[in-house]
């Protein structure tokens, strides 16, 4: 899954300006309705998750450390929110097992990808793989798009699944067989380096005995140049 950073500038001082990253994360609390769209209680205002003050309660709050940024001033952390964690329900059934394809591994490739691509074109290589559940890759990756140094006879990674220009398409085969493909696809930039490239996925695989084992699987090797 793939997050939007935002860059927000500080103009508190006048002689330069403070970039400051923040990303998307803590609760969910993307709509923030007026008091009047929340009497109306249509999407957004049915969304707005601390009610219909949320506005008003943000405004006030966002003044203080507007205040506090600008004056250098220390603001206490203030009351951490409750932990419902082990209040939490999830009616998605969980992972039941995966199997390859007969005489298959996982890893294997389905569908490979050409030997020539241009700038601006899309490659997409099919892989037999386990769900992505059995491991959700956190801080790692499915995918990675590899390119050949000659200098040295090492590959490079040059993108992830969590680049824009990457996609990650997993596929429920055959439920009762638990056979699995997932599709890499890379759109390539404009201003790509011209060389040889391979496409690299990894994952992990639950048995029928519940037991969870990583696997990897390359593409062959394709030569991406201008025309």
């Amino acid at each position: 899954m793939k997050c939007k950073t935002y860059v927000i500038l500080d103009k508190c001082s006048s002689s330069e300006n403070k970039a400051v990253i923040a990303g998307l994360s803590n609760t969910y609390s993307s709509y923030i309705a007026t008091f009047e769209e929340y009497q109306v209680q249509r999407y957004e205002g049915a969304s707005t998750i601390y009610g219909q003050y949320t506005l008003q309660a943000y405004i006030q709050e966002f003044e203080k450390l507007a205040q506090s940024l600008c004056t250098g001033n220390i603001l206490p952390d203030g009351p951490m929110p409750e932990s419902m964690l082990d209040k939490e329900i999830s009616l998605q059934p969980g992972v039941i097992f995966d199997t390859a394809y007969y005489g298959k591994n996982f890893g294997d490739i389905v569908k490979d990808v050409k030997d020539h691509y241009s700038p601006g074109s899309t490659v997409s290589v099919t892989f037999i793989s386990g769900h992505p559940r059995n491991d959700l890759m956190l801080e790692r990756t499915f995918m990675t798009v590899e390119m050949y140094d000659s200098s040295n006879g090492n590959w490079t990674v040059i993108s992830t699944d969590a680049d824009w220009e990457t996609k990650f398409r997993w596929e429920r085969t055959n439920m009762v067989l638990g056979h699995s493909e997932a599709t890499m696809s890379w759109e390539i930039p404009h201003d790509v380096q011209p060389g040889r490239y391979r496409i690299r996925h990894f994952g992990y695989s639950k048995s029928l005995f519940q037991k969870i084992t990583p696997y990897k699987g390359t593409s062959k090797t394709f030569v991406v140049k201008k025309v």
